[in-house]
């Protein structure tokens, strides 16, 4: 794959050569791209859409420093025996649940003073989400992070460029499971239960946004058992699994509660939007 973009013409002292990489481009592709099709969800629910704004910026920037929080939380030891791996901390993307679990709780705090409706504007924000990490996930395929076990399946990719071997860990000339792949047909996938469904069936608030976690959680659990990263365990589940083990009841525990609760006043626990 191409982990390095360009390399551009200039220097800057004790830096050097200014490199574009891949994933850098395709993830602010990917916030942008999830951005604006939240704001697109919100103007068309008569949503504020400067607080809507101002909520995804909260989100991305969380996003980005819970990936690298639980990074830093799940090799530990690993920084610890070499605080020069630090610095590989500042480039990498992170581990996914970290982000998402630190966006969910400050757009909840965030959500809550501001006034906005909580479920209602979650359920805006989920598909944004969704994809967002589709083209995010195109940007772990390009850097050769996240790769997959070592297998002989014919849609087998294999990596050879040395610089993804150098930062990701990334095996070379040996065919593997294309998990980035994977995680983004996931996730497409998803995307288009969400879109699909949304006007379907019973409606209430928060029901996207549950879904959504309950969709992802399944399939990142099973996706998990192809990656041949490092990314840590808990007694025989990786970090990720580990997550999708509590996320994913957790969420069929929410739908069945709001659905029980679609149109009454404990629904949402939200308040009504404040004027701007």
């Amino acid at each position: 794959m191409h982990p390095k973009l360009l390399e551009l013409p200039w220097t800057i002292p004790y830096l050097g050569t200014i490199t574009v990489y891949t994933y850098g481009v395709l993830l602010a592709a990917a916030y942008l791209f999830g951005l604006q099709l939240a704001l697109r969800r919100a103007r068309a629910r008569q949503l504020d859409g400067t607080r809507v704004m101002d909520l995804g910026i909260y989100v991305i920037i969380s996003a980005l420093l819970g990936a690298k929080l639980l990074l830093f939380i799940r090799d530990f030891q690993a920084f610890r025996n070499n605080p020069a791996e630090l610095l590989n901390l500042l480039r990498e993307g992170g581990d996914f649940y970290g982000g998402l679990i630190l966006a969910v709780v400050v757009a909840f705090w965030y959500i809550r003073r501001v006034g906005l409706p909580l479920w209602s504007t979650c359920d805006v924000f989920a598909p944004g989400i969704a994809l967002g990490h589709v083209v995010g996930r195109f940007g772990c395929l390009f850097a050769g992070c996240c790769f997959g076990k070592a297998t002989t399946v014919p849609w087998a990719i294999t990596f050879t460029d040395p610089f993804a071997a150098t930062n990701a860990g990334t095996p070379l000339n040996q065919p593997l499971h294309p998990t980035q792949l994977y995680e983004a047909g996931a996730e497409f996938l998803i995307l288009m239960v969400l879109l699909t469904t949304e006007k379907r069936g019973r409606k209430f608030a928060g029901r996207t946004f549950w879904l959504y976690m309950l969709l992802y959680a399944v399939s990142r659990y099973f996706i998990e058992f192809y990656r041949g990263d490092e990314r840590g365990n808990v007694g025989p589940l990786s970090t990720s699994q580990f997550v999708s083990v509590i996320l994913a009841p957790l969420a069929v525990g929410m739908l069945v509660y709001l659905s029980r609760w679609a149109g009454g006043p404990a629904h949402s626990g939200a308040r009504s939007q404040k004027a701007a």
